[in-house]
């Protein structure tokens, strides 16, 4: 949900830059788990959270345990998650991207056209990435995208199996 872009002053603080939609999205959240995909030996170790503040496109925030300039450097680069147990629900017509990748897509037709490897944000829509015999990119709006049912892992498109051929 975000990663420690760099230390804040001197006193154990951390400027965090934020992947949510909101800057302030983390805010609300009391403990946060920091680690580093790229070092697996590190771990994953649970902050609770002090104190955050918003400071332009970024966050800074005070964890428990973290005291002093040099304990924030160490965390330099780490991610930021949280519980997915403490997510919010989603409205009736919003889905956490997590619940739709690997989800099978077909269309109206009942053709299967792959599973759902990724979504991209395209500033004005976004976008399902379909892996199947090839790769479509469907916008997820409502004009293509009929049901959606995250229990069943599946997702009904209105679009054409040739629709984006080469």
């Amino acid at each position: 949900m975000g990663r420690v872009a760099a230390p804040y002053a001197v006193k154990g603080w951390l400027k965090i830059q934020p992947f949510t939609e909101y800057v302030d999205s983390l805010c609300g959240y009391d403990t946060w788990w920091l680690g580093n995909s790229k070092r697996p030996e590190s771990g994953w170790r649970e902050y609770p959270v002090l104190e955050t503040k918003v400071h332009g496109q970024t966050l800074l925030v005070q964890l428990q345990g973290v005291n002093g300039r040099d304990a924030a450097e160490a965390l330099q680069g780490f991610e930021v998650a949280v519980n997915r147990t403490d997510f919010p629900a989603p409205e009736s017509d919003e889905y956490y991207w997590d619940d739709l990748i690997g989800a099978e897509v077909s269309n109206t037709e009942g053709v299967v056209l792959g599973k759902v490897q990724g979504l991209l944000e395209t500033g004005a829509n976004d976008l399902l990435q379909v892996s199947g015999e090839r790769l479509r990119l469907i916008p997820f709006v409502d004009a293509f995208v009929r049901d959606v049912d995250i229990k069943q892992g599946r997702i009904l498109v209105e679009w054409g199996a040739d629709w984006d051929k080469d």
